[in-house]
């Protein structure tokens, strides 16, 4: 009876937590353990670029590059390097919320509790070279004209003028069910460009053996799935969001940090003067009255509708 104790006791200790997440290490170091571990070789490999890779340290890693004829493009250090991806990333999650305003990404991290839960959801994580986590940056999605990639064999194309970019067919289905996930759950708003062209990768590519996996380890960790991936719910354009992850917090926190938004990929146009900024080499994008602000997803969806790029813009 008492070894069978001990068993249980032992089982207890090493299953992880049946809980929402809101420790960005914490969650990386968790999907390490639970559902990365097994998937260094010989599996879809990091996402944008199918590499092997090693474990290193708590939850980082070491890029095999020959494994899927990665070269690097710039940043060597970091093309040698694992590193954690918000498929929706941050920036997107976060900047419409107060506590962006008041100090970025690390004021979110230390004061504002739905950011803290949101930065920390694994369902959005995924493994990728360091290098191709640094291009994609806050770009959104898109599709862009076939030319040679300056990643070797990686099949990822960047349009760094454009703030675009169009991952390999592999991925192209799970970025859409993460998407909807993640702006369903978390109440955020895509826009109709963005909803149309993950509903056609959706369509595209349907759901993988491996991406059922994963999607089930990660609801052990946490207690619930990505009903994208298993079919419980579907997106439709217009869709209504469930904000389900947001249901645990009082609206007291709710009201206090500001309901977050997503608005298209975060260009920001101005009414009146027909100019937009780039969220990043703009030194004028937060000096836009909010009752002036329209936004759009790439800076060809601007200038379509008649707006110039500021000319402080690095």
């Amino acid at each position: 009876m008492k070894k069978i104790l001990c068993l249980l006791l032992a089982l207890v200790a090493s299953s992880p937590v049946l809980a929402d997440i809101d420790n960005f290490r914490e969650s990386k170091a968790m999907l390490k353990e639970h559902v990365y571990l097994d998937q260094t070789r010989g599996g879809e490999g990091t996402f944008y670029c199918g590499c092997d890779w090693r474990w290193v340290g708590e939850s980082g890693g070491r890029v095999d590059a020959s494994s899927c004829g990665y070269e690097v493009r710039a940043q060597e250090n970091r093309a040698e390097r694992t590193e954690w991806e918000h498929v929706v990333p941050a920036w997107g999650m976060g900047h419409q919320r107060q506590c962006w305003q008041d100090g970025g990404r690390r004021n979110c991290r230390s004061t504002d509790p739905v950011f803290q839960v949101m930065e920390a959801d694994p369902h959005n994580l995924v493994v990728s070279v360091g290098e191709a986590n640094a291009d994609r940056s806050n770009f959104e999605y898109g599709v862009l004209a076939d030319k040679p990639t300056p990643y070797g064999r990686c099949d990822l194309e960047v349009d760094f003028k454009q703030r675009v970019v169009e991952p390999r067919d592999a991925v192209k289905g799970q970025i859409a069910r993460i998407y909807f996930y993640i702006h369903d759950r978390y109440d955020l708003r895509m826009s109709r460009q963005q909803q149309q062209l993950m509903m056609a990768w959706h369509r595209q590519y349907p759901v993988t053996t491996w991406e059922r996996e994963r999607d089930a380890r990660i609801a052990r960790m946490v207690g619930h799935n990505n009903p994208f991936v298993t079919g419980e719910q579907q997106w439709t354009l217009g869709h209504k969001n469930t904000a389900e992850g947001l249901k645990s917090f009082g609206e007291a926190t709710l009201a206090s940090f500001g309901a977050p938004e997503v608005h298209g990929g975060g260009i920001r146009g101005n009414r009146n003067s027909k100019i937009y900024h780039l969220p990043e080499g703009c030194p004028s994008y937060d000096r836009v009255s909010p009752r002036n602000v329209i936004e759009f997803s790439s800076e060809s969806e601007a200038q379509s509708a008649g707006y110039r790029k500021a000319g402080n813009c690095r």
